[in-house]
């Protein structure tokens, strides 16, 4: 079989070679008559899959992205050709946990908050939200949660609407696919009429998709108003060509990475892996595990005297979201969106360092770490 994959997913050839030969394409300029010969194809968020890209392949039968996202992908082209196809929802919830953290103790020390006297709204709680909804409570955060689809389906869901969630949150975090109709849509949830519902101080992080927040409204606002209330950016309309007129208003501005984990990443590839080993009747040679490098700290000893306070400086060690906030403004305007995602540095996930100690507190494995065997 003949495997076509993005050159951003890590991990492929030792995961799928034992289908066939694999070829890397970018994910953003790949064109149709270079997947001519494709058996498989493993695209990432950038590649929109539909009958352009796909009517000459004649042979495929899965695609695969490798991504929790999906409003690239055409499903029902796929289901009408009968074409096999998986995500990966969940792959990278963790590191995204682990940057909306950082944004947080960053805000926190810009702007000498106390992150326990703070309301945080999450807005959209999946497989991302959960998580970091667990890790807020962890921290003895106030937490209000948004997700009429889970609020629908579930009874004892507590749900709070977003319109009391703009009125009453300190800070908004957005964690939701991208739906442009429906009952459900998410395209311009802020906008010119829901930003003046906001507190004045609202703090914002969106690290879903860009559209969620209507990008030029938020500028015009942050232009208008003496004080700006704290913005947090990962992703943006219109990638690659963003609004770059928001960057001096933003205090985070980075290049849709908040779930460019190293294990994030290739958690996505081992899925798409596990799939196709299932559609194809293949065994499963390959773990995660055996593949990720060794980490550069791998154990660290805490003191009985360890407690909440610490965690912030824990966390720092592995990722500090000024490092990516620093690399997208020195080198947008030089090399572009797509480089930045492209070059992106290696950051290992919390779980990657095992914590040693006679007594390690509950909250430490609930944001991700692990313990030491």
């Amino acid at each position: 079989m003949r495997i076509f994959a993005d050159e951003n997913m890590p991990l492929v050839q030792p995961f799928f070679a034992q289908f066939g030969d694999v070829s890397l394409f970018n994910g953003r300029t790949v064109a149709a008559a270079q997947l001519a010969e494709a058996d498989i194809l493993l695209v990432r968020s950038v590649t929109q899959v539909n009958a352009e890209l796909l009517n000459n392949c004649p042979q495929l039968r899965f695609v695969g992205t490798a991504t929790i996202g999906m409003d690239h992908i055409d499903q029902p082209y796929l289901a009408q050709r009968n074409i096999g196809f998986a995500s990966a929802p969940g792959c990278n919830a963790q590191s995204v946990v682990e940057y909306v953290l950082s944004s947080l103790w960053y805000l926190a020390d810009k702007y000498q908050w106390q992150l326990t006297e703070k309301t945080i709204g999450v807005v959209g709680v999946g497989n991302i939200g959960r998580r970091l909804v667990n890790a807020l409570q962890a921290l003895n955060i106030s937490v209000l949660q948004c997700d009429p689809l889970r609020a629908q389906q579930e009874a004892d869901f507590a749900h709070t609407d977003f319109a009391t969630l703009c009125r009453q949150a300190d800070i908004i975090s957005f964690h939701t696919p991208l739906i442009s109709n429906g009952p459900f849509a998410t395209r311009h949830l802020l906008n010119a009429t829901t930003l003046p519902q906001l507190k004045p101080e609202c703090a914002l992080i969106n690290a879903s998709r860009g559209a969620v927040i209507d990008n030029q409204a938020l500028l015009n606002e942050l232009r208008c108003v003496e004080q700006r209330r704290p913005v947090v950016l990962d992703v943006w309309e219109q990638e690659p060509d963003i609004l770059t007129a928001l960057l001096p208003y933003v205090d985070i501005a980075t290049a849709h990475i908040a779930g460019h984990s190293v294990e994030g990443k290739a958690r996505g590839t081992e899925m798409l892996y596990q799939r196709c080993c299932e559609l194809f009747g293949q065994p499963v040679k390959q773990q995660l595990g055996q593949l990720l490098a060794v980490p550069a700290m791998e154990k660290l000893q805490i003191s009985a005297d360890f407690g909440l306070p610490d965690v912030q400086n824990l966390a720092r060690l592995l990722y500090d979201v000024r490092r990516d906030d620093a690399i997208l403004r020195h080198y947008l305007q030089r090399n572009g969106f797509d480089w930045l995602r492209k070059s992106y540095p290696a950051r290992r996930e919390f779980s990657s360092l095992q914590l040693c100690g006679k007594v390690i507190p509950g909250y430490l494995p609930q944001l991700g770490f692990s313990l030491a065997q």
